[in-house]
């Protein structure tokens, strides 16, 4: 894991805001319509919407958040569903722990 790429993704408030909703998908997202739950993501479309900001930004910035490690997407149909990738996440807290 590339601490400093990881950081650099970090050092967006929207992309904080996006992990930390996904932390409780049912908390923060209306109910997915196309699937029965949160098991596969939120649709990118929801976050979007939570955002307030292009659709072209909120791609570009999901896209940032899955090349880091830091989410996992999913395509189911015609739309693609973000959720944490919680090992990568731990992984890097524990790379922070050891190098500072």
């Amino acid at each position: 894991m590339n601490i400093v790429e990881v950081s650099k993704v970090l050092s967006n408030k929207a992309r904080v805001e996006i992990l930390d909703w996904l932390k409780s998908p049912e908390e923060n997202f209306p109910p997915q319509v196309n699937v029965p739950n949160f098991d596969d993501g939120v649709c990118v479309c929801h976050i979007q919407d939570k955002l307030g900001l292009s659709q072209s930004t909120t791609s570009h910035y999901l896209t940032m958040m899955e090349k880091a490690g830091l989410l996992t997407g999913k395509r189911i149909g015609k739309w693609t569903y973000y959720k944490r990738n919680e090992a990568k996440i731990e992984e890097f807290i524990q790379s922070l722990a050891v190098k500072l």
